[in-house]
């Protein structure tokens, strides 16, 4: 075996449960609000066009990106299927809803927007490294 193989079986032996249940917990929260980010869509392009300078086009088409990779990612995280590709779509999201709208608003709540930001952050980068674990839809093995 080479050493990319030796390491998914390393991961794929000592991967905790509860660390699935985490993992498709974090995709039902993404879709959640990819959900409520569709029907808030009017709120959205506002609070893009007011902290950062783009055309009415750009912010569309940022809010349309924001909503489906939430939805689309999410759905790949329940179902464990392309987690480290879901985790990708999410992490620039993420860091953007940090640096650029959360950091101007109240941060020192208990359950800010902006802790629960850098929460969802810190998990998605855990599975970008981990990926997914026992509980998923397809298995890829190599014959």
């Amino acid at each position: 075996m080479n050493l990319v193989q030796r390491v998914e079986h390393w991961g794929d032996t000592h991967h905790p449960q509860w660390l699935d249940i985490v993992r498709i917990l974090l995709g039902v929260f993404l879709c959640y609000k990819g959900v409520e980010f569709l029907y808030n869509m009017g709120s959205m392009l506002s609070l893009l066009s007011n902290q950062m300078a783009f055309g009415s086009f750009s912010s569309m088409l940022m809010s349309n990106y924001i909503a489906f990779a939430h939805i689309l990612g999410g759905i790949l995280l329940i179902l464990g299927v392309l987690t480290r590709f879901a985790c990708l779509l999410q992490i620039p999201i993420l860091l953007g809803a940090i640096f650029f709208i959360n950091l101007n608003k109240e941060m020192y709540r208990p359950l800010s927007e902006l802790a629960i930001s850098i929460l969802v952050l810190l998990l998605l980068i855990l599975f970008l490294v981990v990926g997914n674990g026992k509980l998923q839809l397809l298995k890829f093995r190599e014959g």
